[in-house]
């Protein structure tokens, strides 16, 4: 409700447009979040399976790279998501 006594309008006086107003399609941002979700569910664990000595490599047991991997592309996947929601 605005202070005027106007009635309810799409965008109130602060510029600020209610989500339901806001024409969104599912653009490249869309298709990142996809390729990312690929990414964290199959193709790390692809890697982490098809290749055990990779992880080693870099200093990480079998167990270390099973936790450790997935935890960082689980977490590009989550500021990734935030990222593409909370546009304007």
């Amino acid at each position: 409700m605005r202070s005027d006594g106007g009635g309810d309008d799409a965008e109130d006086d602060r510029g600020m447009v209610h989500p339901d107003e806001v024409d969104r399609e599912f653009d490249w941002r869309g298709w990142a979040l996809v390729a990312t979700v690929f990414v964290a569910l199959l193709v790390v664990p692809a890697i982490i399976y098809l290749f055990p000595k990779v992880p080693t490599g870099f200093g990480l047991s079998r167990r270390d790279a099973f936790l450790a991997l997935p935890m960082v592309s689980a977490t590009v996947l989550g500021i990734l998501a935030v990222w593409a929601t909370t546009r304007p």
